[in-house]
């Protein structure tokens, strides 16, 4: 019974080669050597003719790496692609979408390069050049990248400088809302059928406040309604009481923090408290958003509230479990985002 060398190793192959030409070079038939090693008998006389000729020799039978079919695109035009897509949108070059898709990218190459990929390939292409497909993170397009800069660089590092000279503490604030009918998480189920969550059917919604600071430190309140600045004072003189040292507190820009009648009582602690402002449009500089983040994600959206449960009193619970782990807290101040905040 011959061998299929279809199924051998090309190592294996090579090896067989080289010794079957050896053998023939000291004097055996190439028949005999194919038969011996399992061949068809033609096989001897393909190997001895392909080690003939000069600078060729046992050389030439050595296994070499199939190159496949050569690709379209050279390598200057793959990086050009990357460029494309890296950082830019796709209505930067004349689409009205502005999220990039194998399609766009496909008809981007036809129209620059007049080469016709198929999905597929523009799917390989992109993992190829280290591209995925993300959820992007949404930033306004009202923000300053100056002002932002200029916060991290010069504004919160006199803060902070401020702030250890005082003996002051620098805690970060924020707000948010819940409600007892929203989903942020994800669930898996069969292809094509939308899996069904029960929740309970009367609306549930409480707002939350905190205030973090990198140390582990963790303060909140909860309420109703949105907030006001007659309201804003009442939560501030809630975390200020018995407070022994000073607060250097960063908010964002939201009117309610801005009325008079925060400013009179800011100024009625006699710099025992004070605001900082974070530049417009730029939660991401905010750890306590981070805070929100990890709330949502683990809580009612994970755990839907019990007959006859009340969403408040979930929601504090769960807040209050964070102010109990300052491990937890401590790591919201290393994400990316807030690297800036050092040196506290």
């Amino acid at each position: 019974m011959k061998r299929d060398g279809r199924k051998l190793a090309h190592n294996t192959l090579e090896e067989m080669r080289v010794l079957a030409v050896k053998r023939m070079n000291e004097g055996e038939h190439p028949a005999a050597v194919a038969a011996s090693l399992g061949m068809h008998r033609s096989w001897g006389y393909k190997c001895r003719a392909a080690a003939k000729g000069r600078g060729r020799g046992l050389r030439a039978l050595r296994s070499t790496k199939g190159t496949g079919r050569p690709r379209k695109l050279t390598p200057a035009q793959e990086r050009q692609v990357f460029q494309w897509v890296n950082g830019k949108r796709p209505d930067q070059y004349g689409f009205d979408f502005g999220l990039w898709t194998r399609q766009i990218v496909q008809e981007l190459l036809f129209s620059r390069f007049e080469v016709k990929l198929s999905l597929a390939s523009i799917g390989a292409l992109l993992a190829r050049l280290g591209l995925t497909a993300q959820k992007p993170l949404e930033r306004a397009y009202q923000r300053d990248p100056a002002a932002v800069e200029l916060w991290k660089n010069e504004t919160f590092p006199a803060i902070a400088t401020e702030a250890k000279s005082s003996g002051a503490e620098i805690m970060f604030w924020d707000e948010s809302g819940f409600r007892a009918d929203a989903v942020h998480g994800k669930t898996w189920a069969p292809r094509g059928q939308t899996p069904v969550i029960e929740r309970p059917g009367q609306r549930q919604s409480i707002s939350a406040a905190s205030a973090v600071s990198a140390k582990g430190a963790f303060w909140f309140a909860t309420y109703e309604g949105g907030l006001t600045g007659e309201l804003f004072v009442e939560l501030l003189k809630k975390m200020m009481h018995r407070r022994k040292k000073p607060v250097r507190l960063v908010v964002d820009g939201l009117p309610a923090h801005k009325k008079a009648i925060v400013k009179e009582y800011v100024a009625s602690t006699e710099g025992k408290l004070t605001l900082h402002f974070l530049p417009g449009y730029a939660p991401d500089l905010n750890p306590d958003e981070l805070v929100w983040s990890h709330a949502k994600r683990t809580g009612v959206a994970r755990s839907p509230l019990k007959a006859g449960e009340k969403l408040q009193c979930r929601v504090d619970e769960q807040l209050q479990n964070i102010a109990n782990d300052s491990a937890l807290v401590k790591s919201f101040f290393r994400h990316p985002s807030v690297s800036y905040i050092t040196d506290l």
